[in-house]
């Protein structure tokens, strides 16, 4: 018996979120890290992640710890995500 292989996801990372992801802690881009790796693997919808939450037209957040996000745009159907925040919750575009 053939096990079907999941498709996995292309995960792009927008020039502004790299430029920020630079200025976190170790440790958040660490969590930055595990979170891409996550949707590249098991897609966009990351209900495992804190504060994981649906941002209405085809966008996702979710908190890295108290003071940093990512949030990202995926569009049902498609195996592409496209991560266009990562920063400050303070400053997060929603």
């Amino acid at each position: 018996m053939e096990q079907t292989e999941k498709k996995k996801y292309t995960v792009m990372i927008g020039k502004q979120a790299k430029k920020n992801v630079v200025k976190m802690p170790a440790d958040v881009q660490d969590k930055f890290t595990l979170l891409v790796e996550d949707i590249k693997k098991n897609g966009a919808i990351r209900t495992n992640w804190p504060n994981f939450s649906d941002l209405g037209k085809d966008k996702y957040h979710c908190h890295l710890n108290y003071h940093w996000v990512a949030c990202w745009y995926w569009k049902k159907g498609t195996f592409i995500v496209e991560v266009y925040y990562a920063g400050s919750r303070e400053k997060a575009p929603y």
